[in-house]
């Protein structure tokens, strides 16, 4: 068991870092791309589809870390008028269809990557389905955390997030 939880800690902390080197990736691509239009009247060829490239990856990667976080959107003015037994129950079955959207983006996402490996990126003649595989990734990872958020495991790695700290 031990093993278990130091292996999908590293997975999750591998997967949270290569969130961070996107967004870090992609602020320096969109910066270059605009300091070379401004300055030099000039673009790199490839960097409108490099920026689109990691913005789909970055998106669909910190979304699947807001659902670990528990910082998807919730009505607490809403869910404040019932009992905390009815909120349990409400909590689970939120969990169950995070769990199912997860699900979906593998299956869905899965047969759409595989669909376009065929065509390329026009810049960098990377195959269309690099893009794409972003949604069986994160619908990978949001799986596994519904499935330990079902079973009352605590996923969250930051304290204080949820209250904007």
């Amino acid at each position: 068991m031990k093993f278990i939880k130091k292996a999908g800690l590293l997975i999750d902390s591998a997967f949270e870092k290569l969130t961070l080197l996107l967004l870090v990736a992609l602020i320096l691509v969109v910066t270059t791309q605009v300091m070379t239009r401004k300055l030099l009247n000039f673009v790199f060829f490839w960097s409108e589809e490099v920026t689109l490239l990691l913005l789909a990856w970055f998106a669909f990667m910190a979304i699947s870390i807001g659902f670990r976080e528990y910082i998807h959107l919730g009505i607490d003015s809403f869910t404040n008028l019932f009992s905390k037994g009815f909120n349990k129950v409400w909590d689970k079955v939120i969990t169950v269809c995070t769990f199912a959207f997860g699900l979906y983006l593998v299956i869905q996402g899965w047969e759409f990557t595989v669909l376009m490996f065929d065509s390329t990126l026009p810049a960098t003649k990377l195959p269309s389905s690099i893009t794409y595989l972003a949604m069986p990734v994160m619908g990978v990872m949001t799986c596994g955390y519904s499935i330990l958020q079902l079973f009352n495991i605590n996923t969250t790695r930051h304290e204080g997030i949820e209250e904007g700290m």
